[in-house]
């Protein structure tokens, strides 16, 4: 299977603590669909089989992400849509999901989305709490959103939400009832990540001049524990390190990145990976818009070598319930890696933070917190390939 990530490099207003790439101004909001509509069409060779007309993966997966994919109209996404069907071999029933802002879901705009190809939606609440949304710069209100929750769940059965730990100021009481609130809807997916602090973003300046605390790891860890235990004792498989699901509503667009599945990126600053390279676009607006006007893509390109394959099977092997499985080390890399990668997880072995069952390397529940850390320990540096 392969899959298709849209970015739409758009926001009503700035986040504080956001650092992807995107613009609040939406002068050129028609333009940027048209290109991204022309770069679908030009990408579509990339999944063909050499010399011939028929495409070697089914796309099984459409994802508009951004930036803040609902600011575009019905008629937009659906064109967007229209356009992968036209140039790509498409499943029967692809997952397609749309990362939305309580603010744009009015219970009109649901009902309209209902009847689109849209069949997830993935909403970012961040939290239910009035002070933490507009600590955060959030467009919407708490309200705003109780009321979309309240709608989407009447006409979508496959809802993904956001939320974050780790906020200055948040008790475990806290987030604990926003976990509850979630939980009451019904939802069957929650992503949740901890709050980090960017360089060059408003949440940085705000914690340098002293209007916002340093958010605590301790703090952000004790959330984290809080999360995998009320989630799981409700049914949630906790399926990847920020990503909890119910059986059968786990995110296949996510899940397909981390599973080392080829994907091809549209957009301004989207990232695209075909096995062996990876691919991102120029992260720059009118850049990206002069160049696919121009017929050229604006995309560079990396090779990446055996070790840059095998760290990253390292990080997304332990980040996942997939775990890292010591025989594809063996297999896909050779013994040496195999044989370093045994070297280095035995302190941690030691010290009960990863697990080894059936010849799968694991972190243990006290390890999962820990585990982009213990990756990058892990990891094969300075190797002649």
């Amino acid at each position: 299977m392969s899959g298709i990530y849209i970015h739409i490099p758009f926001c009503k207003q700035a986040c504080h603590y956001c650092d992807f790439h995107f613009s609040t101004s939406m002068k050129k909001k028609e333009e940027m669909v048209l290109a991204l509509a022309k770069e679908i069409g030009m990408r579509k060779s990339e999944f063909k089989l050499p010399d011939s007309a028929q495409s070697d993966n089914t796309i099984e997966t459409i994802y508009f992400g951004g930036g803040t994919p609902s600011v575009l109209t019905n008629e937009e996404i659906n064109f967007l849509i229209s356009e992968v069907y036209k140039n790509y071999n498409v499943s029967e029933n692809p997952e397609i999901t749309l990362e939305a802002n309580p603010d744009d879901l009015s219970a009109e705009r649901i009902f309209e989305l209902s009847k689109s190809p849209i069949n997830r939606l993935s909403i970012g609440i961040q939290s239910f709490y009035e002070e933490d949304l507009k600590m955060m710069n959030r467009a919407h209100d708490a309200t705003e959103a109780i009321n979309c929750l309240t709608e989407a769940t009447k006409y979508f059965d496959n809802i993904s939400l956001d939320l974050i730990y780790g906020i200055p100021g948040m008790s475990d009481e806290m987030w604990k009832q926003n976990i509850e609130t979630a939980l009451s809807f019904g939802i069957p997916h929650i992503s949740s990540y901890a709050l980090t602090v960017e360089p060059k973003t408003a949440l940085r300046k705000l914690i340098d001049i002293g209007k916002i605390a340093e958010p605590q790891d301790e703090v952000a860890s004790n959330h984290f524990m809080i999360l995998v235990e009320t989630l799981e004792k409700n049914g949630f498989i906790h399926y990847e390190l920020s990503n909890f699901g119910k059986e059968n509503y786990f995110s296949k667009n996510n899940s397909a990145y981390w599973l080392g599945k080829k994907y091809i990126g549209i957009g301004p600053s989207a990232h695209s990976y075909d096995g062996v390279k990876r691919g991102w676009n120029i992260a720059n607006n009118s850049l990206y818009l002069k160049s696919i006007h121009e017929n050229i893509l604006p995309i560079e390109t990396e090779t990446l070598s055996k070790s840059d394959r095998y760290n990253e099977y390292i990080m997304t092997g332990l980040r996942t319930i997939w775990g890292v499985s010591l025989e594809r080390i063996e297999t896909e890399f050779g013994p040496d890696y195999l044989e370093y990668l045994n070297k280095q997880t035995r302190k941690f072995l030691d010290d009960d933070l990863l697990f080894i069952e059936n010849s799968i390397l694991k972190p243990t529940a006290k390890g999962k917190f820990l585990t982009d850390g213990i990756a990058s320990d892990l990891f094969y540096l300075n190797l002649e390939e």
